[in-house]
């Protein structure tokens, strides 16, 4: 017989329970903060003499913790539910979430969008001809011509792709 921890997912039970209502709280958080008050018997119930206490604090983002909840059993199965969860998920991958369980049982969902960083643009170098560039036929000339037009269309694309998802973002 394999030899668990005594409280191996002992709150995925309680978490799965109230999972509807926590990803709607996530949801609504994208406004402001929301707040569910839990009945403490419920925890007690599941385990009367949790160690650690039950309350934490657990930042989520992209369906991790972003800090450490190794202390906390209760966290841990928390973030067990929420990565169970198709829409908890989604929601985890557009913003970093933070989950306050205090002491009176109050669990405090906020929302803090993430700015995604655009990776940098480079524009194809033009390199200067040298002396031995000089004899190349008229025909190469043309082309590096189109390669220089190619490369300026490119970047004025880029340009208006960059304003288009600017303005989607700010609107």
């Amino acid at each position: 017989m394999p030899d668990y921890p005594i409280n191996h997912h002992l709150y995925t039970l309680l978490w799965n329970k109230y999972r509807p209502a926590i990803v709607k709280l996530m949801t609504d958080a994208l406004e402001k903060p929301q707040e569910y008050k839990f009945q403490p018997h419920e925890f007690k119930d599941v385990n009367p003499r949790e160690k650690g206490g039950y309350s934490f604090t657990m930042e989520v983002y992209k369906g991790k913790a972003q800090n450490n909840i190794k202390g906390s059993v209760v966290a841990q199965d928390l973030l067990l539910i929420l990565q169970k969860s198709g829409r908890a998920l989604e929601l985890l991958d557009t913003a970093k979430y933070e989950f306050v369980l205090d002491k009176q049982f109050m669990l405090k969902i906020s929302q803090e969008p993430v700015v995604q960083e655009e990776p940098e643009q480079t524009t194809p170098e033009v390199v200067e001809s040298t002396d031995t560039e000089e004899s190349v036929e008229s025909d190469d000339a043309e082309s590096t011509s189109e390669v220089e037009d190619l490369a300026t269309d490119i970047a004025e694309e880029s340009a208006v792709e960059e304003n288009a998802e600017t303005e989607e973002k700010e609107g």
